[in-house]
């Protein structure tokens, strides 16, 4: 058995550093670091949660994400998904900072809300709360998710 303690970090691979960095700079991460020896930039947030932009990324899709926007269902990673402790300030901040929620908010029917975005390189974000019933009442437009949406 082999004994995973933690999540440590995410790799996302991205076709424009300056971008990336400028999107999830608006979500509260930082530059950690920009590693020497590789396309790498190391960027984390208050928590310490950190995520690790690989700049080194082609498009040869025309934008779009071969994971999540074509009929054929290919295997691989097709989001992250970031606990947070309510969901509309993340609504509110997504809002002010004019990043597009693409799906939500949307509920499971398993005690948590979520909303979805995208980041520049259409890589899918999600960002996941506990919900509680008095809590249900107070966030606009929930409804329940649909894989479809």
């Amino acid at each position: 058995m082999i004994a995973i303690e933690q999540y440590d970090h995410l790799g996302i691979r991205v076709t424009d550093g300056a971008r990336a960095i400028a999107f999830y700079e608006s979500l509260g991460f930082s530059v950690h670091r920009k590693v020497e020896f590789d396309a790498v930039v190391v960027m984390k947030n208050a928590a310490q949660v950190e995520i690790n932009l690989v700049i080194n990324g082609v498009d040869l899709t025309g934008g779009r994400n071969i994971l999540m926007d074509v009929p054929d269902k290919h295997p691989g990673y097709t989001h992250v998904a970031f606990r947070v402790p309510h969901i509309n300030p993340v609504i509110e901040t997504l809002n002010q900072n004019g990043t597009r929620i693409t799906q939500g908010p949307v509920t499971f029917g398993d005690g948590h809300v979520s909303v979805f975005v995208r980041d520049p390189d259409r890589n899918v974000i999600e960002f996941r709360a506990r919900l509680s019933e008095a809590e249900a009442d107070r966030i606009e437009g929930l409804v329940f998710y649909d894989p479809k949406g």
